[in-house]
């Protein structure tokens, strides 16, 4: 990409590049990024990590400019802020033109590159610390690699205004709602990024996507909150944003696994599929669809690719024992073993050492979006390569709440718990909203979703803050771990509880955009398992005024308040009736 005209860019000799397109601002995602660039560069002269390529992935961002002439001179304005479905926007939004004005440079830009590319939001509300965006607007991966440039531009075009049509699609519009802002204020920035992986076959994906954390609201073991915590994924980091199954651990613990039961219990529980870019026969046409152009597979599709030495271990079906690596025969286990505990490319300390200086830069505790990938055949001299995709701050409360034991006990609790996100007190909820227990199956877990969305409009629009209870991981895109709700289906609750049944007992997440928008809002999050030691008292709750109740949801009306308490720097907290 080295002397190409046109942007407003940076380049360095091995042609990377930071450029920007139109008047306007960056947005939120392509500010944080432009703010580390110079802090990553000086990795490259750091013999600690010579075995790795650290960088942004190339990127040009198209300013908030480009995405108000689009509106206007298409007069898309009226259909926006109307309560048109999100398919009837997606479809007005794709028949209309770009303005002439970018038409040349991207153009221009998509004839130079052939790699997978990222179409991303960078609205100038994502990635406030306070109020995030994270995970509202659509991200759409295009494969770019049809011989005829035409297409390829035609792809990108499309992928550009889903992403401004996702500014006013209902999860959107409800976010805002939520927050108190105003949808008109909301302006959309474009990140175009190069997709971090390799082709393999007809697919192309990373080995590695991750999210790393300055803070872990769910310790275990040694771990501390302030140590952080790092999920990984194999594959693109859908599974991570999803709220789908990932490998979690703490990085000054590197080698100490999740809590699992059991060897069986870990085989059953991490990762199984992984997302990659299609690459081969093109889907059926679905401009409007962010998937179109993904694959969603089983990881052992991923042995004729050679790519899971670095990231699997083996299990031995007779002693069920688990071995590192993938030189004996046997299912594969997704633990990251090779590079956690053999080190084989210092990705730990790399991800210590950025949350460290990103801190530092941003003044605040810190969450990092990132990806790798590792060369097909290592000889002397080749290098994995990091793709530092994004840099966002959290929101740590360091209120001190000093919790006993003795008000884990306390007999008037509707709940009580040793695993809870949060921190502080709160004393204004009188809603509580549950799923029935009775009648909860996996299978109706979208149709719970739909119920739950309805009677969030309702409280959202009484301005009444709730208290939710459910089970399995809420925002989970895979309804065997949870209900899949979006942000903006359950936006009004305060408190969040996610309990478990003999039916439906999964482990947390805490690596997806669902659980930072829960961080940054400074809602609680209390995890009550059926067979802990504080179980959730449900006769008293069955026992409450009921406002609405429908298939498998309840809402209830309380006299009194309930008092939330977190003490998060135990990872403790309680929920009490304050019934006498």
């Amino acid at each position: 990409m080295t002397g190409t005209t046109g942007f407003k860019g940076r380049y360095n000799e091995e042609g990377w590049f930071l450029a920007e397109i139109g008047p306007g601002q960056r947005g939120g995602k392509a500010s944080s990024l432009f703010a580390v660039q110079d802090l990553l560069k000086d990795y490259e002269k750091n013999d600690t990590f010579s075995s790795i390529e650290i960088n942004i992935p190339s990127m040009v961002v198209v300013k908030t400019g480009i995405f108000e002439q689009f509106m206007t001179q298409n007069s898309l304005w009226d259909l926006a802020y109307s309560e048109a479905s999100d398919a009837r926007i997606a479809n007005a939004f794709q028949k209309a033109d770009l303005p002439f004005s970018v038409v040349g440079e991207l153009r221009q830009f998509i004839s130079s590159i052939r790699r997978p590319l990222a179409v991303r939001s960078s609205s100038l509300l994502e990635d406030a610390k306070y109020e995030p965006f994270a995970g509202i607007y659509a991200t759409k991966m295009i494969p770019n690699n049809q011989p005829d440039v035409d297409r390829r531009f035609r792809k990108l075009t499309e992928a550009i205004k889903l992403v401004y049509a996702s500014t006013f699609f209902a999860e959107a519009k409800a976010y805002m709602q939520a927050t108190k802002h105003d949808i008109r204020s909301e302006r959309m920035a474009i990140v175009i990024q190069e997709v971090i992986g390799e082709q393999r076959g007809s697919c192309f994906y990373p080995e590695v996507s991750g999210v790393a954390r300055s803070f872990n609201f769910y310790p275990s073991g040694r771990a501390k909150p302030e140590q952080g915590i790092v999920n990984l994924a194999f594959g693109l980091g859908k599974t991570i944003v999803d709220g789908g199954c990932t490998w979690n651990y703490c990085p000054s613990h590197p080698r100490i696994p999740p809590p699992f039961g059991s060897p069986g219990e870990m085989m059953k529980l991490t990762q199984k599929h992984f997302w990659s870019v299609n690459c081969g026969e093109p889907p059926s046409y679905d401009p409007i669809r962010e998937t179109e152009f993904l694959v969603h597979r089983h990881h052992s599709e991923a042995e004729e690719d050679d790519t899971l030495r670095h990231v699997a271990s083996t299990m031995d079906p007779q002693s069920g024992r688990i071995t590192l690596g993938v030189g004996p025969d046997g299912p594969r286990l997704l633990d990251f073993a090779p590079l956690l505990t053999m080190n084989t490319v210092p990705l730990n300390a790399l991800l210590k050492d950025l949350i460290r200086t990103c801190e530092e830069k941003l003044q605040s505790p810190v969450e990092i979006e990132f990806a790798m990938t590792f060369p097909k055949a290592p000889k002397p001299g080749t290098k994995a390569r990091f793709g530092f995709l994004q840099v966002r701050p959290m929101v740590v409360s360091l209120e001190k709440m000093d919790m006993g034991e003795d008000e884990l006990k306390a007999p008037q609790l509707l709940m009580a718990s040793r695993d809870v996100m949060g921190n502080g007190l709160r004393n204004d909820l009188r809603d509580i909203v549950f799923v029935k227990p009775g009648c909860f199956e996996a299978r109706n877990n979208p149709k719970i979703a739909m119920q739950l969305n309805e009677i969030n409009k309702g409280l959202l629009g009484e301005d009444t803050p709730y208290l939710l209870i459910g089970f399995g991981r809420w925002g989970s895109t895979e309804p065997w771990l949870g209900i899949p709700v979006n942000w903006s289906q359950i936006s009004g609750a305060k408190c969040i509880v996610e309990a478990t049944l003999p039916q439906m007992n999964v482990d947390m997440s805490q690596g997806s955009h669902f659980f930072h928008n829960l961080t940054s809002f400074q809602v609680s999050y209390f995890s009550v398992p059926h067979n802990g030691e504080f179980p959730i008292n449900w006769e008293w709750l069955d026992q409450q005024n009921c406002v609405h109740e429908t298939e498998f949801v309840k809402h209830v009306r309380l006299k009194r308040a309930l008092m939330v308490k977190v003490d998060g720097f135990k990872g403790w907290g309680t929920i009490d009736t304050q019934d006498t």
